[in-house]
């Protein structure tokens, strides 16, 4: 038997797939989802081997509930997102429907499914293209989902003070406190909005608004003074970078 859940917020998609998968009992479904959070405990509770799973969604997107998982499922999306990098889903991705679907369209997905049983389905990895790809959504522009022990926390990029590399992870620095994101620091200077953010050092992003003054500091550096009273080390390149968003 190959575990399953529904993640989708409207009850017509998740009816049809059910309605679809009677023609394969051995894809059990153990529970249909209406949002990502509901999704992402279901999926810490049942450990399924298969997700069918929407991306636009109320609360979290698709994406943003994938990043959250340790060890994700394999994923045949079922989404009208059609508007990023198909070809790197489909690539990743078990495989991608977009909606309307057929019935017929649906059974070549779970053909392909089955045909990668006997070495087990291909699960969606933190660093693969599929994710990354969901950098160029806007929702990724705008806020940041992380864990923290079992709750999620949304965090809106305007609140963002700044960002700092800690060994495998980013933190993200807030009036709240600092939360780890399993991400690069390339991934937020490709994501975030270079208008209002900008990579000053090697291991420092930091938003424009928190920045108070610029001081000299060792030989062809500086420091960013923030709002905060945090003292973040700017680089040579990071300096030409912050007069050129400044206009200094």
């Amino acid at each position: 038997m190959i575990s399953a859940l529904i993640i989708d917020d409207e009850p017509l998609a998740r009816m049809v797939v059910q309605e679809y998968l009677q023609a394969f009992p051995l894809i059990e479904v153990l529970q249909e989802c209406g949002d990502g959070f509901e999704g992402l405990k279901a999926i810490q509770q049942h450990q399924p081997d298969l997700i069918f799973l929407d991306v636009q969604m109320p609360k979290i997107n698709g994406f943003e509930m994938l990043e959250l998982v340790d060890n994700p499922p394999a994923v045949i999306f079922a989404t009208a997102f059609d508007e990023y990098a198909i070809k790197a889903f489909e690539a990743h991705a078990v495989d991608y429907l977009l909606k309307p679907f057929s019935k017929e369209r649906f059974n070549k997905a779970i053909e392909k499914l089955l045909a990668q049983a006997p070495a087990g389905p291909t699960p969606v990895t933190k660093t693969n293209p599929l994710l990354e790809a969901a950098a160029q959504s806007p929702a990724q522009n705008e806020r940041i989902v992380v864990k923290t022990g079992t709750k999620v926390k949304i965090i809106a990029v305007q609140d963002v003070e700044y960002l700092q590399a800690d060994d495998d992870y980013v933190s993200v620095i807030t009036a709240e406190g600092a939360f780890l994101k399993n991400k690069t620091m390339a991934f937020f200077e490709k994501t975030l909005d270079p208008r209002y953010f900008v990579r000053v050092h090697r291991s420092y992003i930091i938003a424009i608004q928190q920045i108070t003054r610029l001081d000299p500091y060792e030989k062809d550096s500086h420091l960013a003074i923030l709002k905060s009273g945090a003292k973040i080390p700017v680089s040579k390149t990071g300096y030409v970078k912050l007069k050129q968003v400044l206009g200094i």
